[in-house]
């Protein structure tokens, strides 16, 4: 770690691969905030790595312990949907009273077991959206690339987490076994993490893709363009609501109607049997600025209002399948994940 937390600062992209060093507290939870980081898996090892950061600080410009805290407990609350936050903060606070080795030690372990985790969750992932689709990997007649048809929202990829990805890792370890003929990728407004973020990653990964407005996503699923939709997630409820990005509800029911798989691929940690369901989730609204605006520029009348929430909930019995890394549960089919 080197006294600092080194993140890709993910405003940049994809225009830039920029990196950033925070060496303080004040510099994470900005990064928190503004979405420099963002991603739950990500703000898990964040919030990790954000307490021996705390730690350090205090160390060396003489903090009372007292001050530690209040400085981890503004790590934790930096955003609020997103349970992975604060479930890497607590994990690491928690070895606090074992001395500064042992914060280290449990913020790199965080990191290494997301990485793990990751893996595990792309490849069970992609066992089974091949076990529920019917379309297998190869080319038909004239050539064209038979194998999956994935449409996926927001960016749950290698950048939002340590390594492979949640969501966008499954659609990778399929792509690697030659199974995927197109991903359509949401642009994901007001803040297009899809085009920004899932287009560089589909990119560089050599994957057919289309970029798809919001908007127009659940139609395609309608018009049976897609065989399965993957999605990861920010907090899932005791009873498998699944909170995400705002705009996946639309996919959730788009999918069912379609009677085409709805699954989430999110680690462990994003289950939260605190939350009995997902209307006891508290949903980020961001304001107004990001609606009415774009780049400092207005993109409406002076003085409009804007309802902004950063995320949604998809009830239960929408969902297919929650993926994690030690298992599969089937909310649609009564199973609880909590």
């Amino acid at each position: 770690m080197d006294g600092a937390v080194v993140i890709v600062d993910q405003t940049a992209l994809p225009h830039e691969l920029r990196r950033l060093r925070l060496t303080d507290v004040d510099g994470l939870v900005d990064g928190i905030r503004r979405l420099a980081v963002r991603g739950a898996p990500a703000l898990g090892a964040a919030g990790a790595l954000g307490v021996l950061l705390a730690v350090r600080q205090g160390r060396r410009e003489g903090w009372t312990d007292d001050e530690v805290v209040n400085a981890i407990d503004r790590i934790r609350s930096a955003r609020p949907t997103a349970v992975n936050l604060a479930w890497g903060v607590d994990r690491v606070a928690s070895r606090l009273d074992e001395g500064d080795d042992a914060v280290e030690r449990e913020a790199r372990a965080v990191l290494e077991e997301d990485a793990a985790a990751n893996l595990a969750i792309a490849c069970r992932g992609a066992d089974l959206l091949l076990e529920l689709c019917a379309r297998a990997p190869g080319r038909d007649d004239a050539g064209e690339a038979l194998g999956l048809r994935l449409h996926t929202h927001c960016n749950a990829g290698a950048l939002a987490c340590v390594e492979w990805g949640t969501a966008l890792g499954v659609v990778r370890a399929l792509h690697e076994r030659g199974a995927v003929a197109r991903v359509y990728a949401d642009e994901t407004r007001p803040l297009l993490q899809g085009s920004r973020l899932t287009a560089w990653e589909l990119d560089r990964m050599g994957a057919d893709y289309r970029l798809v407005i919001d908007g127009a996503a659940p139609s395609l699923i309608a018009r049976g363009l897609v065989d399965a939709v993957v999605v990861g997630a920010d907090r899932i409820a005791a009873n498998g609501d699944v909170a995400n990005k705002i705009g996946t509800y639309p996919l959730g029911l788009a999918a069912h109607r379609a009677g085409v798989p709805f699954v989430v691929a999110a680690p462990e940690s994003t289950v939260d049997p605190a939350t009995p369901e997902g209307s006891r989730i508290e949903i980020e609204d961001r304001g107004r600025d990001e609606v009415v605006a774009w780049h400092g520029r207005s993109v409406a009348p002076a003085g409009a209002r804007a309802i902004n929430p950063a995320f949604d909930v998809t009830p239960a019995d929408l969902v297919t399948a929650i993926v994690t890394e030690h298992r599969i549960v089937r909310p649609a089919a009564g199973e609880r994940p909590a």
